[in-house]
C-alpha cells in the first residue's frame, strides 16, 4: 500500500469517527448562546472559580478556531488583588475620557452604568494575539484574520463559562499600554480582550444594556440580505 493510499485510509478513519450530535444536544447549545450574557461587577459573588473548572474556560479557548491553524492566541490568568487594582486604575481613567464623549441625557446614563468587574471577579484573564512572522495561511489577503481568530476564542470561552453557570464580562475601557505595562506584556503582543470571570447573583433574561434601553436590538430582518445588499 502507498503512502497515498495509507493517508487516504487515516482520513476516512478519522471521518468515520467524527461526532454528531442529537437534537436535544443541539437545543441545549441553543439556549447557551441565547443566554449569553455581559455580567458586571455589581453581580459577582466572592466565590472562587475552582481549578477543573477554569481548565474548562481555557480548554474552549484553546479549542477554537483559528486561521491556518496558527493559533496566535495567549492567555494572562490574573488573581492577584494588587494587580487587578492596577487595571482598574486604566478603566476609571478611560472610562472618564470616555464619558465625556457623549452628551446630555446619554452622558448622564453612561455614569450610572457599572461597565467592569475587574476588582470584584475573582479571576481575570487577558487575551492576547501574538502575529506569527512571515506569511499565515488564510491571512495574506485579510491581515486582521488573526485577531478575529482571537476573538474566536474569547466567544469559545464565554460560551463555556456560561453552560458552568459562570459569570463573564469583556472590558474594553482600558488603555492596552497600561495593560501591558502592569503585566508585563512584550511590545509584540496585542490586547484583544481583558474578561472578568466570577460566579454571580443572577443572569438577566435579556441584555442589561438592552433592559436599559441604551440602545435598540437589531433583528434579523435588520441585517440579513440574501445573495447581495439591494
Amino acid at each position: 500500500m502507498s503512502l497515498d493510499e495509507i493517508e487516504l485510509c487515516n482520513y476516512f478513519e478519522i471521518m468515520e469517527k467524527s461526532r454528531l450530535f442529537n437534537s436535544e444536544e443541539q437545543r441545549v447549545l441553543e439556549e447557551i448562546i441565547l443566554n449569553r450574557r455581559d455580567v458586571r461587577g455589581n453581580h459577582f459573588l466572592d466565590k472562587p472559580i475552582e481549578d477543573d473548572v477554569l481548565e474548562k474556560i481555557l480548554m474552549a479557548g484553546l479549542n477554537a478556531p483559528s486561521v491556518g491553524f496558527s493559533q496566535p492566541w495567549e492567555f494572562v490568568v490574573i488573581k492577584d488583588k494588587d494587580i487587578r487594582n492596577k487595571i482598574k486604575k486604566s478603566f476609571e481613567t478611560e472610562s472618564a475620557k470616555a464619558a465625556e464623549l457623549f452628551e446630555d441625557e446619554k452622558q448622564k446614563e453612561y455614569i450610572k452604568l457599572k461597565l467592569e468587574g475587574i476588582t470584584e471577579s475573582p479571576l481575570n484573564i487577558a487575551v492576547y494575539y501574538v502575529p506569527k512572522k512571515g506569511p499565515v495561511l488564510g491571512q495574506t489577503s485579510m491581515p486582521d484574520m488573526g485577531r478575529f481568530s482571537v476573538t474566536c476564542a474569547i466567544q469559545n470561552m464565554w460560551l463555556m463559562s456560561r453552560a458552568l453557570n459562570v459569570g463573564m464580562g469583556w472590558v474594553s475601557i482600558l488603555d492596552p499600554k497600561e495593560v501591558a505595562k502592569v503585566i508585563n506584556a512584550p511590545d509584540s503582543h496585542e490586547l484583544i480582550g481583558y474578561l472578568c470571570f466570577g460566579y454571580t447573583d443572577m443572569f438577566y433574561e435579556k441584555p442589561e444594556l438592552e433592559i436599559l434601553k441604551w440602545d435598540e436590538r437589531k433583528y434579523k430582518d435588520d441585517v440579513v440580505f440574501y445573495e447581495k445588499y439591494q
